[in-house]
């Protein structure tokens, strides 16, 4: 759907210059896991999600519908409103053609993936899962969608203006944590929302997730510590919190909406955690594991 759609003979045919590909559109939310658990994947060599960060959590959540036998890599074409993944993978948004260069490599390597238990269900992520402002801004970026990989700043702005704390207990490798929040934000990788640098200790192939909590302030303090999320100097302020760890539960507020991957998926109470290298990607032939840190600025 969307850009993609428009790029896809573009994407087609520079794939088809090293691989035979099926082309599969999707049209309308859930298609892409619905499609994906239903191919037959034995006759496949790889799987590419062309889109953003909602394409690919469909993909993968497909994916682990399947059997183990029939789970293979993922390549990434980054075309979606949000790519914040890709940016990991040294991939900005738009930039389908080093995408396919990737992929034409044929080098996959193992990440490792978030796991989700509520209530009601399981699902997965590779990017991040977020709670309250990071709920809040995702639903308003909805809203801004017209302005692309913008989207998410400018609805992260409009919710800084309304500012709301949400009560927290949450539990990580059994330190139990009670507070008021603006947010929770559970790392795979380092980037949410495309530019925001979240987590800058992230690597998504090292055993953890990498927790990011806010506290509550007045909306004076976050407006200053707004704008250094892009390179991840938020860390350095006293209201923010930040945890690695295998698993976490959070306990409360029970019934708020999660948002896994740039979704709004699922509900708290929840159970995560990661799933160390238990995925193949397509990933940079320079990728040696760890991914580079980046000095705060």
């Amino acid at each position: 759907m969307g850009r993609a759609s428009s790029l896809l003979p573009d994407i087609k045919n520079s794939l088809e210059q090293f691989a035979a590909v099926d082309v599969a559109q999707t049209s309308h939310a859930g298609h892409a896991s619905d499609l994906v658990a239903d191919a037959d994947l034995n006759l496949y060599d790889g799987i590419i999600a062309a889109g953003g960060d909602g394409t690919l959590f469909e993909v993968l959540n497909g994916l682990y519908r399947k059997d183990l036998r029939q789970r293979k890599p993922i390549g990434l074409v980054p075309v979606g409103t949000g790519n914040a993944f890709a940016r990991d993978l040294g991939l900005m948004p738009g930039d389908w053609k080093k995408g396919i260069e990737i992929i034409s490599e044929n080098v996959p390597r193992r990440v490792d993936v978030g796991r989700v238990q509520t209530q009601s269900e399981t699902f997965y992520f590779l990017n991040v899962i977020g709670l309250g402002f990071a709920v809040d801004a995702g639903l308003s970026a909805k809203k801004f969608k017209m302005f692309g990989n913008a989207a998410y700043t400018l609805g992260a702005l409009w919710e800084t203006l309304k500012l709301k704390s949400y009560p927290l207990h949450i539990e990580i490798e059994g330190e139990n944590i009670k507070q008021d929040n603006v947010f929770v934000e559970i790392s795979n990788s380092r980037y949410t929302g495309t530019s925001f640098l979240i987590a800058p200790e992230a690597q998504i192939d090292d055993g953890l997730l990498d927790v990011t909590l806010l506290s509550s302030l007045p909306r004076r303090r976050l407006l200053r510590l707004f704008p250094t999320i892009f390179s991840g100097g938020h860390v350095q302020f006293n209201e923010v919190s930040t945890f690695q760890a295998r698993h976490i539960r959070i306990h409360a507020p029970g019934g708020c909406l999660l948002a896994p991957d740039g979704e709004f998926y699922g509900r708290t109470p929840a159970d995560i955690s990661c799933l160390h290298r238990d995925l193949e990607m397509f990933l940079p032939e320079s990728f040696n594991g760890a991914v580079r840190k980046r000095p705060y600025i």
